[in-house]
């Protein structure tokens, strides 16, 4: 069951939202770290629509959101993922249930048509595949149908679901 962000799937009691974090490091990164891939939508053109390019977002995705940097890894949602959970909720509900500061490794990706791709990434001993899609020029994180209608719930509500699903540890 997965019932936090795609981020925040952790397997069984412990990891059933664990694969959130899909970050190589876990350290921080700063500007000048900026994956290849994003390099051209740093600098304000498109993303390449290849492989390498959905895989470098997934990363950033997966760095931003394991380092803590909630906000950013919200700005890397599809439109979809946006309109379902504010910017504020989301921090909220993540500052309350992420297993932030856990390494999100990505294992695999692999296109499906010319603007999706899968993206396998490895948190702790779970793995969890993840769309990315190509929207606006920019590789962008398609939330699962399960993260979807927790976000719609509102924090204080997915906050409540996920307590009283075991995955979220905070209190």
């Amino acid at each position: 069951m997965d019932y936090n962000h795609p981020f925040n799937r952790r397997l069984g009691a412990v990891a059933l939202a664990a694969i959130a974090t899909l970050g190589v490091t876990a350290g921080c990164s700063d500007d000048a770290e900026v994956p290849a891939g994003n390099a051209a939508a740093a600098a304000g053109g498109p993303e390449p629509k290849t492989i390498d390019g959905a895989k470098a977002a997934a990363q950033t995705v997966f760095d931003r959101f394991s380092g803590g940097d909630f906000a950013g890894a919200w700005e890397l949602y599809t439109s979809a993922g946006k309109k379902a959970i504010s910017k504020v909720d989301y921090i909220k509900l993540n500052e309350a249930c992420s297993r932030k500061g856990l390494a999100i490794q990505l294992t695999s990706a692999r296109m499906e048509g010319a603007d999706r791709a899968i993206v396998i990434a490895k948190q702790l001993v779970a793995a969890q595949s993840y769309t990315m899609v190509y929207e606006a020029d920019a590789w962008k994180l398609e939330p699962a149908k399960e993260g979807l209608a927790l976000y719609k719930l509102g924090a204080a509500k997915a906050i409540a679901a996920q307590k009283k699903a075991g995955t979220c540890a905070s209190a």
